[in-house]
């Protein structure tokens, strides 16, 4: 059985998103992975009002898993698919969704897919028709579901059968059909691994539509769920109300290559606003990766204070002779704690780039390049700008903005990178709303891990003008001793703002 924690109502789109329930439910996916992640991807974008970014590399990449080096002129994977998803709808609403008032297409040479309504249910021919005695049970009628999680609850099923190596077995037992599934073997290079420490069954799927799975691979510990208190620096409370506690190992199984990992961490027990009382000292340990020591000492509270998330990432990370990572936990003053693993696949003595727009989804520029919605923020707000800015071959990296009083607070390995800003003018200047004349409008201080960088720092006068793209690199920059690089922008005159923030691994 997979659950998941409540994600909240469905909103507009509702007869849609249903729809797309009622499908992932009806097991026509169960034994084609890809054609649920493809469905739940394109439908997805369509409810956010995103169709133009339904592309062939955007749904290798985004939704099947395709490396970013994916050229659709020699790998097919997209076409084949949607291929088959096309004959799955179509045999589905000739049998089982004949009688669903909405019907899911993909026409012909296009990927967005196309909601049809139909006006009345085509009744069931009498000849056709059923009556259950009671020797016969029931038959089982596929019909749009009503709960409102449903929808995220199958985009993770589809998700974990790609994330995990899985051969079903079936059962007959009383005339019905039942599946079980062995534990996950090694995961394949180019997947992404997340494990929710504590999770004692189901997944996880966070506010980025990540999936995370139950926890696994351990030993010793013992799975915390906590009353769920607020935590800082997270749109995701409830990945952060569990954790494996004690002293405890994972041994991960991972097939030959170079990962990121990242750790995530928050203090809920010691601090002066949480239960435990107390502070730095309160709980110190140290984590070790194939014997080799990654954080000696380690103490949550000191690295980013009580009740506040804590991601800590390393490079070059690879499994051990035996094919699996060996995370060790040892206490010092003191248990360890965990909330969350992440592993993905990465370069050879480079962290993957980290690029962020400042809305709510994420946007593949023009260079086939993904930026992740915004994320590790604090202060400010998230506002949509509809002006179309010049000046950039990528105007829809500045369709949003976080101004405010704004840092980012960005987790990173060892290294030397290159931070780049990016800003565009829309609400100051002649005839905008702002009602300024732009020069001296709004005017912010930059700072990188402390030190300014730029002082009275004018979008407008930097790039020209309104509606003009401008950008700001930082180089040789370094993370702090608790592994971050953080960017402050400091208001002078109104607010500050920015639209997307790059950081780049430059290290030799």
């Amino acid at each position: 059985m997979y659950t998941l924690f409540s994600m909240g109502p469905y909103g507009e789109f509702e007869h849609e998103r249903l729809e797309l329930e009622a499908l992932l439910q009806s097991g026509i996916f169960h034994r084609a992975p890809n054609l649920a992640l493809l469905l739940s991807y394109v439908c997805t974008r369509y409810f956010e009002r995103a169709t133009d970014q339904i592309k062939e590399y955007n749904i290798a990449v985004e939704a099947l898993g395709r490396a970013p080096e994916f050229e659709p002129k020699t790998d097919a994977i997209v076409r084949v698919e949607a291929h088959r998803l096309r004959k799955r709808l179509k045999e589905f609403y000739q049998a089982d969704g004949a009688g669903h008032t909405v019907h899911i297409e993909i026409p012909p040479g296009q990927y967005a897919p196309r909601f049809v309504t139909l006006e009345k249910p085509p009744e069931e021919p009498a000849a056709r028709r059923e009556v259950p005695s009671p020797e016969k049970e029931a038959p089982v009628v596929v019909r749009p579901v009503r709960s409102k999680h449903a929808l995220r609850r199958w985009i993770a099923l589809a998700a974990v059968l790609l994330l995990t190596v899985m051969t079903p077995n079936v059962r007959l037992s009383g005339g019905r059909t039942r599946m079980s599934f062995p534990e996950p073997m090694a995961v394949a290079p180019g997947t992404t691994i997340r494990i929710a420490c504590g999770l004692e069954s189901g997944v996880y799927i966070d506010q980025f539509s990540n999936v995370w799975s139950k926890d696994s691979y351990f030993q010793g510990g013992t799975a915390v769920h906590d009353t769920p208190r607020f935590v800082r620096g997270t749109r995701d409370q409830n990945l952060y109300s569990r954790r494996r506690e004690g002293a405890f190992r994972y041994d991960i199984p991972l097939k030959p290559g170079v990962y990121e990992l990242r750790l995530h961490f928050a203090e809920t027990v010691y601090g002066p606003d949480n239960p435990g009382g107390g502070g730095e000292s309160s709980r110190v340990f140290s984590i070790a990766a194939n014997g080799r020591q990654l954080l000696s000492w380690f103490d949550v509270v000191a690295d980013s204070e009580a009740g506040t998330v804590d991601i800590r990432v390393f490079k070059d990370i690879s499994p051990a002779a035996d094919g699996q990572l060996h995370l060790q936990f040892s206490p010092m003053s003191n248990m360890p704690i965990l909330n969350g693993i992440e592993l993905t696949p990465g370069m050879p003595g480079r962290m993957r780039p980290i690029r962020m727009v400042a809305q709510g989804h994420g946007y593949t520029d023009k260079q086939g390049r993904y930026w992740e919605p915004d994320r590790y923020a604090s202060g400010g707000q998230l506002v949509a700008r509809n002006e179309a800015v010049s000046g950039t071959p990528d105007p829809e990296l500045y369709r949003g903005e976080r101004f405010g009083n704004v840092s980012y607070v960005v987790p990173v390995a060892e290294g030397r990178y290159r931070v780049t800003l990016y800003f565009a003018e829309t609400w100051f200047g002649p005839g905008k709303a702002g009602r300024g004349p732009g020069i001296g409008d709004r005017v912010f201080d930059i700072l990188a891990n402390g030190v300014a960088v730029r002082r009275d720092f004018d979008i407008f006068k930097e790039a020209g003008g309104s509606n003009r793209a401008t950008t700001l690199d930082i180089p040789d920059v370094a993370p702090n001793h608790q592994g971050k690089i953080v960017i402050s922008l400091s208001p002078a005159r109104n607010y500050a703002c920015i639209n997307a923030v790059e950081v780049v691994d430059e290290s030799r």
